[in-house]
């Protein structure tokens, strides 16, 4: 080999620089070093924020156990402990429910209204009143759609209960004189499933004592109806 290309060839090495001659290869090394570091403190954050959101959940995650229906309960049926069962919910101001340690206060009690099964039990579904006061009857009536409204007839509602004459017929005074229909205030307390069969529905309604017989009487001829009472009336 010349002496020539030995110059050139180490004249070639001579012009490549060292890491410690590249410009900004410490920044790029130191840079590289702390890393490691940096992976660390991002661990720690998130490790931080997740504990935080444990917390987080803990704090607004509390349930309760309380009361929740378990089968239908008829207006006015005594509740059994079978209609019971446990639930765990998240507690909101708004509803009362009933908590699991006052069942036995429940069981025994009637229902207020009738109770759904999976819906949460509260305070005011349940009451130590029964279906009739003193000087009350309760009178069941058979009706077909044509006797009683579209609406839906709920417990509680109040209800005129009119006799209608067999055709042909008129309802009469002493005097012979055209009464028009013979009508009886009334309450409902409960509204039976209706029959496929027959396509007729039993609602039963509390009257004072004195018309129980009568309207029990008119009920059996099927030759009534239900009118729906508006607020403020009978």
């Amino acid at each position: 080999m010349s002496k020539t290309a030995v110059s050139a060839s180490a004249g070639h090495a001579s012009t490549q620089p060292s890491h410690s001659q590249v410009p900004g290869a410490a920044v790029g090394f130191r840079a590289r070093r702390r890393r490691p570091g940096m992976y660390a403190l991002a661990i720690a954050l998130i490790a931080a924020g997740g504990g935080g959101g444990v917390l987080a959940f803990q704090a607004t995650g509390e349930r309760t156990q309380v009361l929740a229906v378990a089968r239908d309960v008829e207006a006015g049926d005594v509740i059994k402990d079978s209609d019971l069962i446990e639930a765990a919910v998240q507690l909101d101001p708004a509803l009362k429910p009933v908590l699991a340690s006052e069942r036995e206060d429940v069981i025994g009690k009637r229902a207020a209204v009738a109770l759904t099964p999976g819906a949460l039990l509260t305070k005011g579904q349940v009451t130590d009143h029964t279906l009739l006061k003193p000087g009350q009857r309760l009178v069941g009536i058979g009706l077909k759609p044509s006797q009683m409204p579209a609406s839906r007839l709920s417990p509680g509602d109040k209800v005129l209960v009119v006799s209608t004459p067999a055709d042909g017929q008129s309802v009469t005074g002493k005097d012979g004189e055209d009464t028009g229909p013979r009508q009886i205030a009334a309450r409902i307390v409960r509204v039976g499933e209706r029959q496929q069969n027959i396509g007729e529905q039993v609602v039963d309604v509390v009257v004072p004592s004195e018309f129980g017989p009568v309207l029990a009487a008119q009920a059996a001829t099927g030759n009534v109806a239900i009118v729906l009472d508006g607020p403020g009336g009978s």
